[in-house]
């Protein structure tokens, strides 16, 4: 078929540096520690966090998956954008290549961040994909930054 894209906008009221550092640059220690149901451990197999690293993400118990691999495509700290790729794993539940995910932070007027989220899934072969299929996903996702956003209002000195 053809690339399914995905965008979906979410306001918090945590700004983007701050959001950024526990949601990005920080989500590999504070997600097992907040969801511990979500990401079990985090580890690289290549590199360190940069463009070109690549990441095994177990998941915790009760998942409906256990693993997968990511590479990270892009990190821009300045900017507050980055991308990854799901490469391989029980996400992509043999009928996808692979699905790659953009991120962008942007200041609100009132001190918050709209955080920006572009979905491309990438289907082997003539594999149609529709929404209703990846919205159990998004939901998870939109859990996992409300989760984070929720430790960070209780915790204001943490970042």
């Amino acid at each position: 078929m053809g690339v399914f894209t995905y965008e979906s906008e979410v306001v918090t009221a945590i700004p983007p540096a701050k959001m950024f550092k526990a949601c990005i640059l920080d989500a590999d220690e504070l997600v097992p520690k907040i969801v511990p149901q979500a990401y079990k451990s985090v580890e690289y197999i290549q590199g360190n966090g940069e463009p070109g690293s690549i990441r095994k993400v177990t998941f915790g118990e009760g998942s409906q998956f256990s693993s997968m691999k990511q590479k990270v495509e892009a990190l821009d700290k300045e900017n507050f954008a980055y991308s990854y790729s799901v490469i391989e794993g029980d996400p992509l539940m043999n009928t996808l290549e692979k699905i790659t995910y953009e991120i962008k932070l942007e200041p609100c007027q009132d001190g918050g961040s709209l955080c920006k989220t572009t979905s491309k899934y990438y289907p082997i072969g003539d594999l149609e994909i529709k929404e209703e299929g990846i919205k159990a996903g998004k939901e998870k996702a939109l859990g996992l930054f409300k989760a984070i956003e929720a430790y960070l209002l209780a915790n204001p000195h943490a970042y």
